[in-house]
């Protein structure tokens, strides 16, 4: 078994990039998932991919093989509601897709005011112009933005796709204006109220994903085992470059404790 994973009692798992890529699971994930089961280690979903709800997620995870409770799905989405409940916003205007639309409506959120309070950016893989010009407009007219993620791409097999980094790429170049907060990962605030809850100490715990800025960098102010894979969009000269240090790294999953 990895040395650094010997004393850990739940394990934070990024999705795209670390447990499939797309709709295709990594090589080895389901033997991985079956071996953290078997040593009675706690696992946790995470993703900044805020284009699905919990349940669209839950309902992906079950279709690759993988059994999943809603509890154990934690998404940047989750991060944004509480940030906005905090600020007790209820009106916005969303770029947005219907699944993550949904969850904020749920909770009493608008999403199409044409008097909102913010202007909020998901992960929206149904863009248009309309929801594009509608919130420039606002913009201009000083509302401020909050975004769901900070990921610049999304990895797929056919290649990095535009995520919320890019579009609010292009909204500050219209605009001119910055998001007023970001939420999601690297914030450690994302595992460190689940870790709470579960009664645990952030050094008994582990992330582990393919991303630097977001993924290690969460881990590493969190204080858990960073763990990253090389199985989606980090590589070993990125990691290099990034000057991070990080306690493990792996080509996948697959890897992961292992007798």
């Amino acid at each position: 078994m990895n040395e650094d994973l010997e004393k850990v009692e739940a394990i934070f798992l990024d999705l795209d990039g670390t447990i499939y890529l797309g709709d295709n699971l990594i090589p080895g994930a389901l033997d991985f998932l079956s071996r953290v089961e078997k040593r009675g280690i706690k696992r946790f979903f995470l993703s900044n991919n805020s284009s699905k709800s919990v349940d669209q997620y839950l309902q992906k995870l079950q279709n690759l093989g993988i059994p999943c409770k809603k509890d154990e799905i934690l998404l940047s989405t989750h991060d944004l509601l509480s940030w906005l409940q905090s600020k007790r916003v209820t009106k916005t205007w969303a770029i947005a897709t219907k699944g993550m639309c949904d969850m904020m409506e749920n909770r009493g959120i608008s999403t199409r005011d044409e008097n909102p309070e913010f202007v909020v950016l998901g992960y929206d893989t149904e863009i248009n112009y309309e929801k594009i010009s509608t919130a420039s407009i606002h913009m201009h007219k000083g509302v401020p933005l909050v975004a769901s993620h900070p990921d610049i791409v999304c990895p797929s097999p056919n290649g990095d796709l535009p995520d919320v980094g890019a579009y609010l790429a292009m909204l500050k170049a219209t605009t001119g204006v910055a998001p007023l907060h970001i939420t999601g990962k690297p914030n450690p605030g994302m595992i460190l109220h689940k870790i709470e809850e579960l009664g645990l100490e952030p050094s008994s715990c582990a992330m582990v994903g393919d991303r630097l800025y977001t993924d290690m960098e969460m881990a590493i102010q969190a204080g858990c085992v960073s763990v990253l894979v090389l199985s989606g969009e980090a590589t070993l000269d990125s990691l290099k470059d990034s000057g991070k240090n990080v306690d493990l790294v792996i080509q996948s999953v697959n890897d992961l404790l292992q007798e």
